[in-house]
């Protein structure tokens, strides 16, 4: 096996680990950054969890935004091409799902490898991803439903930080409404799509569009409103590792 870099990168938020066998790479929900994954371990039975940081937010919101999920997708292909000299594969919560289908994309067409597995949750197919209710919502409908989310942390949430949250979400939430794919395009790895049996928003059925991008395609009912994968539960734990 190869070393690989072991300098920090922009784009995670610590440098890869050398003995690492395989790769996880977490890819976190609009608004949000790399410390979706904060709670969740350093590595899964010698799978390193490597938390990408997307541009504008966090230690990067001096960083332009990315401004749409290709560009987002074409600056990922090359920034993780490096780390792809053993096996890996994505994970991907809410919208962070779309820009991380892209990248498998792109990675193809660059001849780079592929994931051993594109793991999504709790976000509907590309084809379907323009119904998604939080996209109609209004600037004050958003900022409360920042502010229940920080209060589900544990954290009271000051003015500031509402209106900072707001704002990167406004910006990722123009990204996702100027998305657009319109047909099914394949990937050439398997997909398997987590639904929160909690999860008051997003139904088991409108995650059914995924069967139409890849084969195989397969179906996880896990415990957990929305945002449970915060935690690194158990069951989603064995799912991310068991093809790696």
């Amino acid at each position: 096996m190869t070393t690989g870099p072991t300098t920090l990168s922009p784009w995670l938020v610590r440098p890869p680990a050398a003995a690492s066998r395989a790769r996880l790479f977490c890819f976190p929900f609009a608004g949000s950054g790399a410390s979706a994954f904060s709670a969740w371990p350093a590595d899964l039975d010698g799978v390193e969890v490597c938390p990408v940081q997307f541009p504008g937010r966090e230690n990067r919101l001096g960083h332009p935004h990315y401004g749409s999920y290709e560009h987002l997708a074409d600056e990922l292909a090359e920034h993780l091409a490096p780390l792809l000299d053993r096996p890996f594969a994505f994970f991907a919560h809410c919208a962070g799902a779309l820009p991380a289908y892209e990248t498998v994309l792109r990675l193809a067409a660059r001849n780079l490898p592929a994931p051993a597995c594109l793991v999504v949750s709790g976000q509907a197919a590309p084809h379907d991803a323009a119904r998604d209710r939080m996209l109609t919502l209004t600037e004050p409908e958003l900022r409360a439903e920042i502010e229940t989310f920080v209060r589900g942390r544990g954290i009271e949430p000051r003015p500031d930080m509402i209106d900072l949250g707001l704002l990167v979400l406004q910006r990722d939430h123009a990204a996702a409404t100027a998305y657009r794919r319109t047909e099914p395009a394949r990937v050439d790895c398997p997909v398997d799509v987590v639904h929160w049996q909690d999860d008051p928003d997003v139904t088991l059925a409108d995650l059914q569009g995924w069967r139409h991008y890849a084969d195989p395609v397969e179906f996880r009912v896990i415990e957990g409103g929305h945002y449970a994968f915060m935690d690194a539960p158990d069951a989603l734990r064995k799912l991310l590792t068991r093809r790696l």
